[in-house]
């Protein structure tokens, strides 16, 4: 049952707050003379010093290229690089260190899957279930497939409360489809897809899943045997680590048929002038000199993740949303995007002032010390259904804090006095 947020609802936070926040030296910065108020997590997020310590160690301590030296500094960088996988793969859920394919982003996740898995299975008249909560970067790698091989796009809509329509999604699912492309979370709005259920019904209806799980992994627990899914991607950079790291995870009999996405050195096992055979599950996926300090950066913000508490992460934005939303929603001229419930979303809170622009929200929340993102948010199927051009979005990570929401707050009123709406 939905809980509508009231004014006075109090959601406690599992998190020791002031603890975390000693770990980010960032944030005891000053923006415009005043504490900076970090509400941009859907972007990108801060980083501990426990993920900057890990980098640095390797370019002070023992850098060296990673599989191919028998010398002890590339042997440990190495030895590094493939913990930091094994990390990676426990957090999410995987059996197998080989399901797990290092990438830069998930935006490069999705492609290496459209450009392997999908350019080989995927043919003139086939259907590609896809959603206006997509991100791009789930959305325009498999548009532009469906443009060059024929095959046909098929879109859900959501709800006015920003929920998938689940009855058109499963009336397009019994129509058949060879791939449903669907987030886990939306980054424009918070929502959280039922997708346990969602790929369920998909494989069962025959269709192969992939999960974008960049706006999941870093904000509530995401396990990748439990959704049964058969792709899932995400980002580093949104879960403490360094930009340049994510991840891949895909069924090891999927990778095991799929050829390479770019070739070269590293992701070959012998090389002749008649032909070339792939190296061995990840490797044969992982060309050139791999983002091995970032990766190893990743595995450990997965170690720092662990040791809050993944749980504990989503309890704690649900309670800053709980505090923001019933206090933003009593502003005059205020208009609040997506679920109106603490029920099936993350901590990301979408908004628009009537009479001003988003840019323009934005750039006064700067002097005031407050980043929020203003945009499309790289979704303009979304922003279309929603019938508006952009919107301002404030997005919670584990060192966020009431007193941050309170300075967002004021930030609102000093650019409604500022633009005198």
């Amino acid at each position: 049952m939905a809980v509508t947020v009231k004014t006075g609802t109090e959601v406690r936070s599992p998190l020791d707050v002031a603890k975390i926040r000693a770990d980010f030296p960032i944030l005891s910065r000053a923006v415009n003379g005043k504490p900076v108020v970090y509400l941009d997590n859907a972007a990108t997020s801060q980083k501990p010093r426990q993920v900057i310590g890990a980098m640095r160690a390797v370019f002070e301590e023992y850098n060296a290229n990673i599989h191919r030296g028998v010398y002890e500094f590339s042997e440990q960088t190495t030895a590094a690089f493939e913990g930091a996988r094994a990390k990676v793969a426990r957090f999410i859920g995987a059996h197998d260190d080989r399901e797990v394919i290092f990438v830069r982003n998930a935006t490069e996740g999705v492609n290496l899957v459209a450009y392997t898995w999908g350019r080989e299975n995927i043919r003139s008249g086939d259907r590609i279930i896809s959603t206006v909560l997509e991100h791009h970067s789930d959305f325009v790698p498999w548009q532009q497939l469906a443009k060059d091989v024929g095959a046909q796009i098929v879109m859900i809509d959501v709800d006015d409360d920003g929920r998938l329509r689940r009855e058109q999604l499963s009336a397009e699912i019994k129509k058949g489809a060879k791939l449903l492309a669907i987030t886990h979370t939306s980054n424009g709005l918070g929502t959280v897809n039922p997708v346990k259920e969602i790929v369920a019904e998909a494989r069962a209806a025959g269709a192969t899943v992939l999960v974008d799980a960049a706006q999941a992994v870093p904000h509530t627990p995401v396990d990748v045997t439990d959704l049964d899914c058969d792709f899932l991607v995400f980002s580093g950079h949104k879960m403490l680590a360094p930009p340049g790291s994510g991840g891949v995870w895909g069924r090891i009999g999927l990778l095991e048929r799929m050829r390479p996405f770019l070739f070269g050195g590293d992701m070959i096992s012998r090389v002749t002038v008649e032909k070339t055979e792939w190296n061995e599950l990840p490797w044969k996926f992982e060309a050139g000199t791999s983002s091995y300090v970032d990766a190893i950066g990743l595995g450990a913000a997965v170690d720092y993740l662990e040791a809050v508490g993944v749980a504990n992460i989503h309890d704690h934005e649900l309670s800053l949303v709980a505090y923001l939303l019933p206090r933003l929603s009593e502003i005059p001229g205020v208009e609040v995007y997506g679920p109106k419930t603490l029920d099936d979303r993350v901590g990301v809170v979408s908004f628009n002032i009537e009479g001003i622009h988003p840019h323009d929200v934005a750039t006064i929340f700067d002097r005031e010390g407050v980043c929020v993102r203003a945009g499309h948010h790289c979704n303009q199927l979304l922003m279309t259904r929603l019938g508006v051009a952009a919107t301002t979005r404030a997005s919670f990570y584990l060192y966020n804090t009431t007193d941050e929401c309170d300075a967002l707050l004021g930030a609102i009123d000093r650019a409604k006095k500022v633009f005198k709406v």
